[in-house]
């Protein structure tokens, strides 16, 4: 398994990203910058895009705290 990013990294490196995009670089270039596949990238762009770092991690707890509350109905049923 790869490397694990915060929700406030990935969304730093998708800046970064951006940054080279509007410079002129592929996008290719531009994962390969940051240091992930095209495929991550576009699933990163997908999920976080426009989103501001408080606002990424809020996400990243707030599906944490769904799969542990559905865990407790499953385990009650």
């Amino acid at each position: 398994m790869g490397k694990r990013h915060s929700p406030e990294q990935i969304v730093r490196k998708l800046r970064q990203a951006e940054a080279r995009l509007a410079a002129g670089a592929t996008v290719t270039e531009a994962a390969r910058e940051i240091g992930i596949s095209e495929a991550t990238f576009h699933r990163w762009r997908t999920q976080y895009g426009g989103m501001s770092s408080q606002q990424a991690k809020r996400l990243k707890g707030l599906a944490k705290e769904n799969a542990r509350l559905e865990t407790l109905a499953a385990e009650k049923e």
